[in-house]
């Protein structure tokens, strides 16, 4: 069941989900076995959230500790749905899976790509948005970087951030260009800005944020991505009754409106 609504060159699957809003707090236990966290996140009144907090648009984490984006502001009525606040628990890519799997958490957002290697150890939400592989560069040089087979030359410096889709996509995907692991996807940007290297294939939503933040980078057919993604909420497996309710709740946020209009705050 799924319901899409065309936006900036991005399409919006029925779902909608998190809200990653709020201070620290004290740690919240973790579910017993055989207990859903259905019903533990509400006796606890404690939503424990992983997110890696550097990925624009959908949770970047400020100067002041506090998160931003369009899965923290779904959190917040996520969390506020089941009578709890939201708990942060800041995490990388590389660590998001096995924090989840390790019970430091109940959910995990911020821009999760929906992977079968995930889904081996991790439930998914319904997807909420059609995100594909996009490249950014400098906007003299998109017409370089319009395929794979482009990109994919000796000459090319392709950089790529560690522990996720990003980096796997890099690897599966370029044998020729010269590599460059980046440990830090906040400033991978400037990279490219900088001449230190020349495309970076992240998800559409991210390079269109990011071309609007850095005058000189621009999105290479973000509407046309290399490669089909969708984006979820990342949830403890075998979990039905938690993720019934997360689907349940995501879409009747996207029946209503809120969803979008929270996409739209984020993303126009």
């Amino acid at each position: 069941m799924r319901s899409c609504t065309p936006s900036i060159g991005l399409t919006f699957i029925a779902a909608a989900a998190a809200v990653l809003s709020g201070c620290a707090m004290a740690p919240a236990a973790a579910p017993a076995a055989g207990a859903s966290h259905l019903d533990t996140v509400q006796k606890a009144a404690v939503l424990r959230i992983c997110t890696p907090g550097d990925y624009k648009p959908f949770s970047f984490q400020k100067t002041d500790g506090s998160f931003e984006g369009i899965d923290v502001d779904l959190m917040a009525g996520f969390s506020a749905s089941l009578g709890a606040k939201p708990e942060w628990v800041k995490t990388t890519w590389a660590n998001l899976l096995p924090d989840l799997t390790a019970g430091k958490c109940d959910i995990a957002v911020g821009g999760v790509s929906v992977t079968t290697d995930r889904q081996k150890r991790a439930f998914f939400s319904a997807p909420y948005m059609v995100n594909g592989k996009t490249p950014i560069a400098r906007c003299a040089d998109v017409a370089k970087y319009q395929s794979v087979a482009a990109i994919d030359k000796p000459s090319v410096r392709v950089i790529f951030n560690p522990g996720g889709s990003n980096e796997r996509f890099a690897r599966a995907n370029f044998k020729q260009a010269k590599l460059t692991l980046h440990g830090e996807n906040v400033t991978i940007f400037d990279e490219i800005l900088a001449n230190r290297a020349d495309v970076f294939v992240t998800e559409a939503a991210e390079a269109i944020t990011q071309q609007k933040l850095k005058p000189g980078l621009c999105a290479v057919n973000p509407d046309k991505p290399l490669q089909y993604g969708e984006m979820a909420w990342m949830l403890p497996r075998d979990d039905v009754a938690f993720k019934s309710y997360v689907d349940q709740w995501l879409h009747l946020q996207q029946a209503g409106g809120d969803f979008q209009r929270t996409m739209d705050r984020w993303l126009k």
